[in-house]
């Protein structure tokens, strides 16, 4: 069995993209996973395939912008596996368009989604893991909220405060001996962009030019920075 034999991981996000990959990467390495994701059909089709490697898979819906859909899904992946070892935050949206043609409503959802559902997630897990005194996080931020993208300028902004939450949380926890770390992809090759990219082609082709590589990344390259061992 793998190195993470015996640990529980849950994946915020885990029914798509990312996410999936995350959660099959965690379950090659031999971890119980508790795929949580918005639409319930998606979280149940990755925790057979988590199961299909051999490792516990546990499908949950869960809506990361619902302080207690977050808590309830967490509770019961403690009550089905015994404990909580990793966390991997996801889950994630976005809306390529220029700030002035964004509204309040896009703002509240992109924060909603992508910092609160982080801070939610953080909130619900971190007692079970202080009571232990071990634990890791990690949080999928992106490039963007390093230094901004254009057309997505408030992404970039609840990127950004993932990170920077990110950095204090690790400083608050660490003497409870939890790791907490972000991972900043650049563009990556999942269904959430390939929604974006429709009627955005130029911007999209604009994207990979500024790419080093002149590609998008996989999901399971960034799957492999968010493995954890502990």
């Amino acid at each position: 069995m793998g190195a993470l034999k015996d640990r529980t991981a849950r994946v915020t996000g885990g029914g798509s993209g990312i996410g999936r990959a995350v959660v099959l990467a965690l379950a090659r390495e031999g971890a119980r996973v508790a795929v949580a994701d918005l639409q319930e059909e998606r979280a149940v089709k990755v925790a057979e395939e988590a199961q299909a490697l051999g490792a516990a898979g546990l499908a949950l819906a869960v809506d990361v912008r619902q302080g207690a859909s977050v808590a309830q899904g967490v509770e019961t992946t403690v009550r089905a596996f015994g404990r909580l070892d990793i966390l991997v935050c996801a889950a994630g949206t976005d809306h390529l368009a220029p700030f002035l043609e964004t509204d309040e409503a896009l703002w509240d959802e992109l924060i909603a989604v992508n910092y609160k559902g982080v801070l939610h997630a953080c909130k619900a897990a971190l007692p079970h893991m202080v009571a232990r005194g071990a634990g890791a996080i990690v949080n999928l931020a992106s490039d963007a909220g390093r230094v901004g993208s254009s057309g997505e300028a408030v992404h970039s902004g609840t990127k950004g405060a993932v990170i920077a939450f990110t950095k204090a949380l690790a400083r608050e926890v660490a003497r409870h001996g939890i790791r907490v770390n972000a991972v900043a992809p650049g563009p990556t090759d999942t269904p959430l962009l390939h929604r974006l990219r429709q009627g955005h082609e130029g911007l999209f082709e604009a994207m990979v030019r500024a790419t080093p590589m002149r590609r998008l990344a996989q999901p399971e390259e960034v799957a492999e920075a968010q493995t954890v061992e502990k």
